[in-house]
């Protein structure tokens, strides 16, 4: 390995969807790969999408939008005759969101090219769900991109299920392939059950072994998060917050801590973190707020800490 690439910052890849979130307040842009990608990016790594817009205003704006936020968007490509993707999204009295999602839209026709391929050998950690998986065109390009990762790269699961855009198969064959699962306390129990784990007394526990996984991750919104590995079970409550709406904070959770573990951080202080980020996403309206500098120089100080081998109290 060059001096260059042993310096280089790791690279974050999301691929699936990007749309517009459509919220009572506005236009926001939207897709938990692209949310996840760029708030890694303001976490101090290299983040890039794979995904595809329309040929359209609404696709030339995600671009610029993702480019200004920091995200590469060399993985982004352009499907003429298709929309760019669109949610139209409702809050409940807690800010808690219902979809409502275009269906077809141009993420759903992205396909790997030899360009993509490239990327790939570059990611250090890809973040994929389901969604994005509901035309086989795009399941194809997905599975293609993990298939193409270097052995050593984070293959992170975040299941993000949306009904009906999800089947048995994908999630059984997207557990198969993770290194890391993601999922909240309602998806819990239907992976569980696809898995053929719904019986057992710590599903989540069940569902590391049975994958292999270096870690099983579950959120329960404002009561905190459990991480579980082989040998560490970690509990961590919510951090209370006035909440404004929910959207994106599951996608801010995966990718602080996505970026935790690129760096090394204990899965403790990576799930600490990732809490940390999340609440403050609930106390916005979209799901790609810009964090504010206090909380992203805190993230970045604290890595930089731990490479000069001080660690926080």
């Amino acid at each position: 390995m060059s001096n260059k690439e042993q310096h280089r910052a790791p690279r974050c890849v999301g691929i699936g969807e990007v749309l517009w979130d459509c919220l009572p307040s506005g236009r926001r842009l939207g897709g938990a790969p692209a949310n996840v990608a760029a708030h890694a990016a303001q976490l101090g790594v290299a983040a890039t999408l794979v995904s595809a817009v329309g040929d359209d205003a609404d696709g030339r704006e995600i671009v610029a939008q993702l480019r200004a936020m920091g995200v590469d968007t060399a993985g982004v490509r352009i499907a003429r005759g298709l929309p760019t993707g669109r949610v139209d999204v409702t809050l409940d009295a807690a800010g808690v969101p219902a979809f409502a999602i275009a269906f077809p839209s141009a993420w759903d026709a992205l396909s790997f090219d030899a360009a993509l391929e490239r990327l790939a050998n570059t990611a250090d950690a890809v973040v994929f769900g389901t969604l994005a998986q509901r035309d086989e065109r795009s399941r194809r390009a997905i599975r293609a991109f993990l298939a193409a990762v270097r052995p050593e790269c984070l293959k992170v699961f975040d299941v993000n299920l949306r009904p009906p855009f999800f089947t048995a198969e994908a999630v059984r064959d997207s557990l198969a392939r993770a290194d890391v699962l993601k999922l909240n306390e309602t998806e819990l129990p239907t992976v569980a059950e696809i898995a053929g784990v719904g019986t057992a007394s710590d599903p989540l526990r069940a569902l590391r072994e049975l994958f292999d996984l270096r870690c099983a991750v579950c959120t329960f919104g404002e009561r905190g998060s459990r991480i579980v590995s082989a040998d560490e079970d970690f509990r961590r409550p919510g951090r209370p917050v006035e909440v404004v709406d929910t959207v994106g904070a599951g996608d801010a959770f995966t990718a602080a801590l996505s970026v935790g573990l690129l760096r090394g951080w204990p899965l403790d202080r990576s799930q600490e973190w990732a809490n940390r980020v999340a609440a403050f996403v609930c106390t916005q309206a979209g799901a790609v707020p810009r964090l504010p500098k206090m909380l992203s120089d805190a993230f970045r100080k604290s890595y930089s800490q731990e490479q000069q081998g001080t660690r926080r109290p």
